[in-house]
């Protein structure tokens, strides 16, 4: 890990529509200098304490000529002389013959051949279903026809299922070895908006991301990386409990004695192939619940104070509560000014999830509205049972809508459930129709009919208790449209302390595998992962 000193400065305020000099004179300010290298902004949130009066708060990294000097002329509540961490990868130049083989290019399994690549591995990547451009033309053609590609859809193909989402980077993942700030950096090298390095809540956009992960494809490529799309694993050989080979397509093997496991939450075949193989795992908690549109407007004039800010664009929300029963309710991957996809990838089931490209101009914001499930209710401690339960709610939401995006007002949603309604205050423009945003056949349909009684009373309770927070969000004429369902896997495939499950050699990586819950922490376990195999093929540590 690399280190350097910097300046620190915290709580820089500045209106909205400032400019880069503005930013450049208040840090001078602060550090009573001119003998400013670097200004790095490492932090950059929204303070709307006093909308419409909108600022930004700032934390920045100044590199200074004698900082040491310069600090002790500041005020230390203030500024601080701090140690910065910088990202390094334990091997360089590799130069061997081992080649790991990579299952899936989501964000994790990217990342990792990402990293292997450029470190000399020049790992294999397999992945089941296609390349950006022909997956895009085939999730294109579903959504206008209905015609679902099983191995081409929202959840398969390069990318991952994030790929056709609003490519949201935030985490909570706590980042002392620097691998966030790493993920980041890739993404703006290969194509995203330098904001993202910084911003409080990042998104690249999905038009954006699939752009940036065509050039990660070709910088692997360059660096002697191999990819192979139309490559389903079908099986995994083992010798004496260790990996020796990956089967493709029934058909083809690659022998390696380091294959990282990245399938994606969606992958319910390599589940069953894995579980049938005798690897441990286990059901895990996660969520389900359904899509909520509303006007973006509202959003905007409860969050800024006014119906379009044009220095902010759409505003976000994130909202939680707790159900009577105790069960957690809250949003899940805020789409502002976006669209409800339809993300199914099985025959006869529907899934939903939420979009929004780069520019987030869209007439609605759309988020999940979701609720904790436990293997209690699965009905069976079987460690697959989370997935069956997922494909009773998606079949449940296929028969409803008949084949359709299924779509209710909140208003009869809570009446089909017999909640009894409390008056609600008035909302501007709640006069308008909230048309949907959808991408997909949709149909007015009993949505409430998806979900077990108990998780549909928890949702109302939650939408009820977010009414309070923003004014309209619990509104008779707000949309619900289900069912999501693929917040996260379902199991988690074990591992031990050195990232090996009990195949030795055989790395469960990323969120299908359970150890992340977006992009940005599915790609940081890629890191880790590929940190992991690097150490052990070349004996560094």
């Amino acid at each position: 890990m690399l280190q350097e000193k910097v300046l620190r400065i915290n709580q820089l305020k500045l209106p909205v529509a400032h400019s880069d000099n503005d930013l450049k004179k208040k840090v001078k300010k602060i550090l009573r200098t001119d003998k400013i290298k670097e200004i790095e902004i490492v932090r950059r949130s929204v303070d709307a304490r006093k909308k419409p009066e909108l600022y930004f708060n700032y934390i920045v990294d100044v590199k200074v000529t004698d900082e040491k000097n310069v600090w002790k002329r500041c005020d230390k509540k203030q500024v601080s002389l701090q140690t910065k961490q910088v990202y390094h990868f334990p091997v360089s130049n590799y130069r061997g013959e081992i080649r790991p083989v990579i299952i899936g290019t989501g964000p994790a399994g990217l990342f990792c051949g990402y990293m292997l690549a450029k470190a000399g591995f020049r790992p294999i990547l397999l992945e089941r279903g296609k390349c950006i451009e022909e997956r895009t033309e085939d999730v294109d053609n579903f959504w206008k026809t209905g015609k679902l590609s099983m191995e081409s859809n929202v959840q398969f193909g390069e990318g991952g299922a994030g790929t056709f989402s609003d490519g949201k980077l935030n985490t909570l993942v706590k980042d002392k070895y620097g691998r966030n700030r790493e993920v980041l950096s890739i993404f703006v090298k290969e194509g995203a908006d330098e904001d993202i390095l910084y911003d409080y809540k990042p998104h690249i956009g999905t038009d954006v991301l699939r752009d940036v992960i065509i050039n990660m494809r070709k910088r692997i490529l360059s660096m002697g990386g191999e990819i192979h799309f139309s490559a389903k694993v079908t099986g995994l050989e083992t010798e004496n409990h260790r990996i020796k080979a990956v089967v493709i397509n029934d058909t083809k093997r690659i022998f390696s004695d380091y294959v990282v496991l990245a399938p994606g939450h969606s992958a319910r075949d390599t589940f069953h192939m894995l579980y049938d193989m005798n690897v441990k795992m286990e059901a895990k908690p996660f969520a389900v619940g359904f899509r909520v549109e509303h006007p973006q407007k509202w959003i905007n004039l409860s969050q800024y104070g006014t119906d379009k800010m044009e220095a902010l664009g759409s505003a976000p929300y994130k909202v939680t509560a707790n159900a009577k029963d105790g069960r957690g309710v809250y949003s899940f991957c805020m789409c502002p000014g976006g669209f409800v996809v339809n993300a199914s990838s099985e025959e006869g089931r529907l899934a939903v999830n939420g979009m929004s490209y780069h520019a987030r101009d869209g007439m609605n914001a759309n988020s999940a509205i979701i609720i904790t499930v436990t293997p209690k209710d699965y009905g069976d401690e079987h460690p697959l049972a989370g997935m069956a339960f997922q494909r009773k709610i998606e079949e449940n939401a296929y028969k409803v809508g008949g084949g359709s995006v299924p779509i209710e007002r909140y208003g009869d949603f809570k009446k089909n459930i017999g909640y009894k309604d409390i008056e609600k205050k008035e909302v501007p423009y709640a006069d308008e129709d909230i048309i949907p945003s959808v991408k997909g056949k949709w149909a007015f349909s009993p949505v409430h009919e998806i979900l077990p009684h108990a998780l549909n009373v928890a949702f109302v309770e939650g939408m009820e208790q977010f009414g309070t927070m923003i004014r309209g969000f619990d509104h008779d004429l707000v949309l619900v449209e289900g069912v999501e369902s693929r917040t996260s896997s379902p199991i988690k495939i074990l591992r031990d302390e050195n990232m090996e499950s009990a195949i030795k050699g055989l790395y469960p990586c990323g969120e299908g595998a359970g150890y992340a819950g977006g992009i940005t922490s599915a790609a940081m376990d890629g890191i880790k992962v590929a940190e992991a195999i690097a150490i052990k093929i070349t004996g560094k540590n």
